[in-house]
């Protein structure tokens, strides 16, 4: 068994890879990206079996995932604080929705207005 040094987000994503999710909507914002640039790896070479969605907006990440989830597909996103916010009027469709979503957030703090 060999050992590999990881980041905090290339182990998050080996953790996402074992949730096999069927559809991962993907927009870069740092501090995430590293997270869906190593599961867009994954995808490509093939250890994950999934569809890999990049969108155009937080927005449109978090509706894909709920469009995905809504059909019963295994959904993932990923998101920074300033990202949720651009995400916050889908969020209650999710949840009240009660659509089973997993969604990673890394913390960074919000530009002021």
């Amino acid at each position: 068994m060999s050992k590999q040094f990881l980041s905090g987000n290339e182990a998050f994503a080996y953790g996402v890879r074992l949730a096999r999710p069927q559809v991962i909507s993907a927009y870069p914002i740092t501090p995430q990206t590293i997270v869906v640039e190593k599961l867009s790896e994954m995808v490509e070479d093939g250890s994950l079996k999934s569809e890999f969605i990049h969108v155009e907006s937080e927005h449109s990440a978090l509706s894909c995932a709920m469009g995905a989830s809504a059909v019963g597909a295994r959904a993932f996103t990923a998101t920074s604080s300033q990202g949720l916010l651009y995400m916050a009027e889908c969020l209650t469709y999710a949840s009240g929705g009660r659509f089973p979503i997993v969604m990673m957030n890394a913390n960074r703090s919000t530009a002021l207005p």
